[in-house]
């Protein structure tokens, strides 16, 4: 019930907007473009400066939600950091949402200063409490002392606001009591949530007071000329709009806050009102906005002064991550500005100038084309953030085409400075843009669907507010002229719609139905020959048949999955070319993304963790994986006195060790499958999968297998698995019979050491003890305590900790494993869905995931 809500998010937002703009447009009906272009010019000099000067202020008073949010959290960090955190923050979540940048921005920033996803989250939700108990607080007091009637327009459930401020002073209220009524923490999924202290609250509710109160004054600077109120009584409409444009989740608030104003207000003077509303987002939002990205492309570069190759190197780092977002936010606001340009008359000193050097036919197809490379550019922003290759093509070619049509337009050289600034800025970004791929199989997030069309229904409504005066008719679509600014309007309005529509069609013809995840007789052809040229072992396991194959277009690299839940976990690294790992990652989060589900990527070596930090996931020690290094094995000296001893009793019970070539492995598998059965029915276990082997005819007549034969009767065997170039040797498929000998499977294993010695293998590997190293103590991070837990106590699963034991008799050489998935509240589910998975019977594996077959 909860997904099919949040499907519908981006239409109740839409919906809210489009109400907003119809409402805004009846209280402007009077008013035309150059009226409110005149009124901006009229604002006194000394009203912007006061504005600019108040908004400095104001954000230098915002640092104090991250300042009082990092102690709350008990984390020190820098004041310079938290400015750098809260300003850039704060400035993309009022202009894209919180959804779209805010929150990302803090997430980059902090978890590079050390921050766990937990502190974070934590932090997020402090600075979320913070403003909203100071909106309540100040608003309460505002609406009881000032109250204001509620124009009937507004179609709200309450007249007055001075009953709602009793309600909002009362929430204040008990949010201020709660330390004293609850002591102990609120814990949630295993996260600690504490209240925090009287003196804290006390500062929360002073911060959020005084920033509410200076971006009131800002706002009313600008427009007390204009106002028959003063100051407090402006304030509380102020903060009802303000409350207005959180609830209403429009990105930025455009069309809602001006519409709230406005309607409240209720100014003779509306253009008037509406040119200081427009002044007000430029100061406020649109100039802090570039500020903020100029500060996050220095960032790393202040940071780091040493030697310049080094900072160079620091820079690059960081930007490999940071780039692609900032870049995608500047393609969609070229794109809005673009589509903006479209919907405005062409400015009448440059006409003239027009007129007499440009034909017509050209300024109408630039015109044209403009607003279509505006609609593309929305849409090819989401491809810049996800590293397509063919996105930056096509946005550096419509930049380019772009920056033409604004000076064929109308001499538009600020737009296509905006654009050639852009431009530049993507060529020399251009190393980030890797990913081999289409953005027709990219999925949109409901944000960026929402603040897409958003942008598109305000540029329509910028048009139609502009030419209001204008007498449509169907003549006026071919209207062609100096002066048919509306025309051209309406030809690029439809030119763009149009044009979203159809990669709206082709998306939903392209989209791609859950495919059969069985893997077919030719992936697996394709597989086995790069399993063999694999000096690895583990890659042998895909020849199981029980995961899904995701190969490359070459056919030279591949991944094999399962699903449990939404959980789509690979077992290991991607095998193959070291160069085609890093795309076909990005193949299989794609794949992820279309249903909705997690990409989790299982027992990843050290070498490789680049490759999913890139991606920022988030990185957990898993477990360890015991080597035995061949080249130093033996079991002569004090040390290997138990080894010894159970070759010594195996050799007095008549048991002699062999390996069985694999051209003569059929012949012996109907005997070796009455000692699996018993095996299974003597443990009272069915077949297990995915990381485990499982016997199987086809899989084990690809292996040479290692027997104990006691008296000439096979007693316990298993399968043999040689790495290329002789770098590994293992096993997977290990069974003895009730009657065998008790230490039958310890004397197989050492009589195989010592045979892959003699052979000149390098390392014999017993495989990965899973969710063993992790560390349970206070000050360890909450998500490797619970993964210690379910080691400690998942026994009635799999025997993760008596596995462990058992390897350390060989004196292995331990190595970590990794665990590279989504970080935060989703990271407790993944661990068991990994555990499911590895536990669950092997028929289970072929049966159906929730999105189709499984194989």
């Amino acid at each position: 019930m909860l997904h099919r809500l949040k499907k519908l998010a981006p239409l109740v937002v839409i919906t809210i907007f489009m109400g907003a703009i119809w409402l805004l447009s009846k209280e402007l009906k009077h008013y035309d473009l150059h009226q409110i272009r005149s009124a901006v010019a009229h604002i006194p000099a000394w009203r912007l400066w006061a504005a600019a000067g108040l908004t400095i202020i104001n954000y230098l008073i915002l640092i104090g939600y991250d300042y009082l949010a990092v102690r709350a959290i008990q984390h020190p960090l820098p004041l310079r950091k938290i400015s750098l955190a809260s300003f850039t923050g704060f400035v993309i979540s009022y202009n894209f949402g919180a959804l779209l940048g805010g929150t990302s921005v803090r997430y980059r920033l902090y978890s590079a200063w050390g921050l766990s996803a937990v502190e974070i989250l934590q932090l997020v939700i402090m600075l979320g409490t913070t403003y909203w108990i100071g909106v309540f607080a100040l608003a309460g007091a505002v609406f009881i002392l000032h109250p204001f009637p509620v124009p009937a327009s507004l179609h709200l459930p309450f007249v007055n606001v001075q009953s709602i401020g009793y309600g909002l002073l009362a929430v204040a209220a008990v949010y201020s009591a709660l330390p004293f009524i609850r002591k102990t923490p609120i814990v949630f999924k295993g996260i600690e949530f504490r209240f925090p202290k009287t003196s804290m609250t006390l500062l929360q509710l002073l911060v959020s007071a005084v920033d509410l109160m200076l971006v009131g004054a800002i706002l009313y600077t600008l427009l007390a000329p204009d106002l028959t109120i003063g100051y407090p009584e402006f304030l509380g409409m102020f903060l009802l709009a303000t409350v207005a444009v959180v609830l209403s989740h429009v990105p930025g608030g455009v069309g809602v806050f001006e519409l709230v104003i406005l309607t409240l207000v209720a100014s003779p003077s509306s253009a008037k009102i509406l040119a200081g509303l427009l002044v007000f987002r430029v100061i406020y939002y649109l100039i802090p906005l570039f500020i903020a990205i100029i500060m996050l492309g220095l960032h790393e570069l202040s940071l780091q002064r040493g030697l310049a190759t080094r900072v160079v190197q620091k820079v690059n780092r960081w930007s490999v991550s940071v780039t692609p977002l900032v870049l995608s936010w500047c393609t969609l606001l070229a794109g809005t500005v673009l589509l903006f340009s479209g919907s405005t008359p062409i400015v009448k000193a440059r006409l003239a100038h027009l007129q007499h050097t440009i034909p017509l036919p050209l300024v109408e197809v630039s015109h044209f084309i403009g607003s279509l490379i505006g609609a593309a550019l929305l849409v090819l922003a989401r491809g810049l953030q996800r590293r397509l290759d063919s996105a930056w093509w096509l946005i550096t070619s419509l930049l380019g085409l772009g920056i033409i049509v604004s000076l064929l337009k109308g001499f538009d050289y600020e737009e296509a400075i905006l654009l050639a600034l852009i431009l530049i800025a993507l060529f020399v970004s251009r190393k980030q843009y890797y990913r081999k791929g289409t953005l027709i199989h990219a999925r949109f997030s409901l944000a960026w669907t929402s603040t897409i069309l958003v942008i598109v229904i305000c540029s329509i409504w910028l048009g139609l507010f502009a030419y209001k005066h204008v007498d449509y008719s169907n003549e006026l679509w071919w209207v062609f002229t100096f002066q048919g600014n509306a025309s051209r309007f309406m030809r690029g309005s439809i030119g763009a719609v149009i044009f979203l529509m159809l990669f709206a069609l082709s998306k939903l013809i392209a989209a791609h139905k859950p495919r059969s995840q069985e893997p077919t007789a030719g992936e697996l052809a394709a597989v086995t020959e790069i399993v063999k040229a694999a000096p690895k072992t583990s890659p042998y396991l895909a020849l199981l048949g029980d995961k899904s194959l995701l190969l490359n277009e070459q056919q030279t690299a591949f991944l094999m999955y399962g699903v449990q839940k939404r959980s789509w976990i690979t077992f290991g690294d991607p095998v193959g070319p070291e160069e085609e790992r890093a795309e076909l990652i990005w193949q299989f989060r794609e794949l992820v993304d279309r249903y909705d589900g997690w990409p989790v990527f299982y027992q990843v070596e050290p070498e490789n963790l680049s490759l999913y930090l890139d991606q920022g996931m988030s990185i957990l020690k898993l477990g360890e994986e015991a080597r035995v290094p061949l080249e130093a094995f033996d079991i002569a000296g004090s040390s290997r006195k138990k080894l010894r001893q159970t070759v010594n009793h195996c050799h007095k019970e008549q048991c002699e060790f062999s390996i069985i070539p694999v051209d003569q492995v059929p012949g012996s598998l109907p005997e070796l499958k009455q000692i699996s059965d018993a095996w299974l029915k003597t443990k009272n276990v069915s077949e297990k999968g995915f990381s485990l082997g499982y016997f199987d005819e086809d899989y084990l007549k690809q292996f040479p297998i290692a027997v104990v034969k006691q008296n000439g009767k096979t007693v316990a065997f298993a399968n043999v698995l040689e790495g290329a170039d002789k770098e590994e040797l293992s096993v997977d498929l290990m069974r003895y019979l009730p009657e065998a000998p008790a230490s039958v499977m310890e004397y197989l294993f050492i009589e195989l050491l010592l045979w892959g010695k003699q052979e000149g293998y390098t390392w014999f590997n017993f495989g990965m003890a899973p969710l063993s190293g992790m560390q349970n103590r206070p000050l360890a991070p909450v998500w490797n305590r619970t993964a210690n837990l379910i080691f400690r106590h998942g026994d009635h699963f799999y025997h993760f900790e008596g596995l462990r034991s058992y390897k350390e008799k060989f004196d292995p050489v331990w190595t970590p494993k990794y665990l590279a998935s989504p970080g935060g509240l989703a990271l407790p589910h993944i661990l068991k869905d990994i555990v499911a998975l590895i536990a669950k019977p092997h028929s289970d594996l072929t049966g159906t995931s929730p999105h189709g077959p499984l194989g």
